[in-house]
């Protein structure tokens, strides 16, 4: 079982990962096809599963345990708009929380919390066309029903008669998905432990992600996009048109530069089309609609302003959420009482790719929903065994740190002598500086083992065309390297010395791939070297727990030594 990870939240790891692989999968296929009402559709499924794992475990508050997790796996979706579904998904968890909290698991709590989840989508939605838009977006509103009240000669309170309407349809939606969710929870009771077969289809178990850039995360900045929002929204009210247009349009260009993910949106032709539809139905419903002095171009004007406001609204909050991705802020959280979100995280990602194969393509669901929720429900309970009878790793992981040219290279030398002196078989690699003669200021890496020395770095470009800061990185020391790496990770040694990862290794490059096999296809214990402000942004890349940290500013290597023995040799 994960370390320090309660069962509550290994469970809501588990729900949240069914949940969020059905956004994954589903999601893209109803997207693509433009299925009407996807949103809600995706929603039952929620409900279907979270119901079904309230009737095989009755922790307290898994429900919102697992729409966090969903809502945080959200995050992987390549859509630059992902704050308003991150909401949904939790908030559908609180709403399915409460009547269960309140009355208990009854088949009425599920009821009404399914209905209560599933009218939230109607809700939210009111929601985001108010933030985005304004206030003026309900004046919108109200002038075309008035208008469509004078036109049909009705005489009632038309205003709510539409949404009350729509509120029913949810409802009822949330009770079919809600009595879904009792049969398979019943089903589940009743055969706790089938022989599972998972759909043919053509769903890849792993998951394909492109390869992320390095990006250069600031705190300053992401203060410095808030204080661009406000004064954005101050300027649009407060100026003339002319203002705020050139004013928001240089914001945009701004952000577009540095956040070139929050551009997703409006490179869409659908954005710029609705943006069209809103503004002309703008000046209609502020003209024809409502009459009175108000010109066909003050209405226009006014559609305008509501759509350069949902620009700023839509762009600004996916500039908010990179920033918001910065290791800094994430070390913070690790912190607090939110320190097992970061732990169920890393679970759920590791059982994302086993929950994404099991889901059956939509046909299927369509055909058979009971018995196709009831296999890939049934697999909750197995992945729960699995992580229960997971043996820690026994790997240790060490890590020195400094400033850069400040010695953590002699350190570690240093350390590989004392431990050779403890009978300790020490592999991999150091990073030499050249001191002397013509290439001065460059880098050979040395093979622990025999000592040969091949050329890393250099401030030449004859050697390469990549580089890192000054120096151009040598082809043919990188490829011996890696060569170097490989043959270690089914070799027998006591640890593995990495001098060093840093910048080059948190962009893909340099040791990176070697780091990755030898957590991933070996056991060994592994020393790196790594500049001090690089430290979290390495643990975080391979998500490494337990490290520990020799600063060569507050230890000697005498003192690191003990400590590695007493970790690897316990009964030494």
């Amino acid at each position: 079982m994960k370390a320090g990870l309660s069962e509550t939240w290994i469970k809501a790891s588990i729900a949240g990962t069914m949940w969020a692989a059905s956004e994954i999968v589903l999601g893209s296929f109803l997207h693509n096809l433009r299925v009407p009402f996807s949103g809600n559709i995706l929603t039952a499924i929620g409900i279907v599963i979270l119901v079904s794992v309230g009737h095989i475990w009755n922790d307290r508050g898994i429900f919102w345990r697992a729409g966090l997790i969903c809502a945080l796996m959200k995050t992987m979706s390549p859509s630059a708009i992902i704050f308003g579904p991150m909401i949904a998904i939790f908030s559908e968890s609180l709403l399915l929380e409460l009547p269960v909290r309140i009355f208990g698991r009854s088949i009425a709590a599920y009821l009404l919390g399914a209905i209560l989840a599933m009218s939230w989508n109607l809700f939210q939605k009111i929601a985001n066309y108010i933030i985005i838009y304004g206030s003026n977006i309900i004046e919108v509103y109200n002038n075309l029903l008035r208008w469509a009240q004078k036109q049909l000669e009705i005489h009632t309170d038309i205003v709510w008669l539409p949404i009350i309407f729509l509120l029913v349809i949810f409802a009822v939606f949330g009770l079919i998905a809600g009595m879904a969710g009792i049969m398979v929870g019943r089903k589940m009771l009743r055969h706790p432990d089938p022989e599972f077969s998972s759909p043919v289809n053509g769903t890849d178990a792993g998951i394909s992600r492109k390869p992320e850039t390095e990006f250069s995360y600031s705190l300053a900045w992401l203060f410095f996009d808030i204080l661009l929002m406000i004064f954005a929204f101050l300027i649009i009210y407060h100026t003339p048109w002319y203002v705020w247009t050139l004013v928001i349009s240089g914001m945009v260009l701004v952000w577009s530069v540095r956040y070139k993910r929050a551009m997703r949106q409006l490179s869409k032709p659908k954005f710029w089309l609705f943006f069209v539809f809103v503004t002309l139905l703008t000046a209609f419903a502020f003209t024809v609609a409502k009459g009175g002095d108000i010109s066909w171009q003050q209405g226009l004007l006014t559609g305008i302003q509501m759509n350069f406001r949902a620009v700023v609204i839509v762009v600004g909050f996916a500039s908010l959420g990179t920033e918001l991705y910065n290791p800094a802020i994430r070390e913070f959280f690790q912190k607090t009482a939110f320190k097992n979100v970061p732990l169920a995280l890393e679970l759920s990602v590791e059982s994302l790719p086993l929950f994404i194969s099991s889901i059956p393509d939509l046909k299927s669901l369509l055909k058979k929903p009971v018995s196709i929720f009831y296999n890939v429900i049934s697999q909750a309970d197995r992945r729960l065994s699995e992580i229960r009878d997971k043996k820690p790793e026994k790997r240790k992981i060490f890590i020195v740190c400094g400033p850069r040219g400040k010695g953590k290279t002699s350190f570690v030398r240093k350390v590989i002598e004392l431990l050779r002196g403890q009978n300790l078989q020490v592999s991999g690699i150091i990073a030499e500086a050249l001191t002397d003669g013509p290439e001065s200021g460059g880098y050979d890496i040395v093979n622990l083992e025999t000592g040969e020395r091949m050329a890393f770095m250099r401030k030449e470009d004859k050697y390469g065309n990549d580089r890192i800061g000054r120096f151009y990185i040598c082809p043919e020391g990188l490829e011996g390297g890696k060569a170097l790496f490989a043959g270690l990770v089914s070799a027998k040694t006591d640890i593995v010395v990495i001098d060093e990862a840093g910048r080059l290794e948190l962009r893909g490059g340099g040791w990176c791939d070697s780091i990755t096999d030898l957590l991933g296809k070996s056991e060994h214990n592994i020393l790196m070297t790594v500049r001090r402000e690089f430290v979290e942004r390495i643990r975080n890349k391979w998500n490494l727990e337990n490290v520990i940290v020799f600063d060569i500013a507050k230890t000697d290597p005498g003192k690191a030594v003990s400590v590695i023995i007493k970790n690897i040799r316990p009964d030494k």
